[in-house]
């Protein structure tokens, strides 16, 4: 007897999976623009995999797809329920991923003693300027949103996201300050 192993899904797989799950039946085109307004701001990669994720899911059987007969024949997905519980079941599976983060500034401030010593200055002046905007961003998202009931499940992980923001605007903040004692002063339990 043979067994058929299940379809190897990706981040990307969940992430359309989710965005239609929470969207209901979506364009591509819905795709990306409901990213760029949600996970976009965590979760990066290329926009053009939700333009072929798409099909690749609906060949699975994890989504249908349904074609306009005329005009554009725009591409519209569905959930399926095998879709869904595909999507159930990777978010009821525990993540032993640590936390990753490819941060360009943090990998030059790595390699700044090969540079002039000047950069580092200008690099965390750059990054205040960067998180600042950041923050503002997410606490406007917390005001528009924050008390509507369908939104509060999704608040969580702005919430996490308003933290790493202002923990990497007080390293910069510190580091521009040349007060990086400071940190380690606040770090430790008293």
């Amino acid at each position: 007897m043979t067994s058929v192993s299940a379809p190897r899904l990706s981040t990307t797989s969940y992430v359309v999976l989710g965005m239609i799950a929470l969207r209901g039946p979506s364009t591509p085109y819905d795709l990306k623009r409901a990213v760029g307004h949600s996970v976009g701001y965590f979760w990066h990669f290329p926009h053009a995999q939700l333009y072929s994720e798409p099909d690749r899911l609906a060949e699975l059987g994890l989504l249908e797809l349904s074609v306009e007969d005329s005009g554009r024949r725009r591409k519209t997905y569905s959930l399926t329920e095998t879709g869904r519980e595909a999507l159930r079941e990777w978010l009821a599976a525990p993540t032993a991923e640590h936390f990753q983060m490819r941060d360009i500034a943090e990998l030059k401030l790595f390699f700044n003693e090969v540079g002039d010593p000047g950069n580092v200055l200008a690099l965390a002046s750059e990054q205040i300027k960067q998180h600042e905007e950041r923050i503002a961003v997410y606490e406007g998202m917390q005001e528009r949103f924050g008390d509507a009931p369908g939104a509060r499940p999704r608040m969580i992980t702005l919430e996490l996201g308003l933290e790493m923001e202002y923990a990497a605007l007080r390293f910069w903040t510190a580091l521009a300050e040349d007060d990086l004692e400071r940190l380690r002063r606040n770090r430790r339990p008293e």
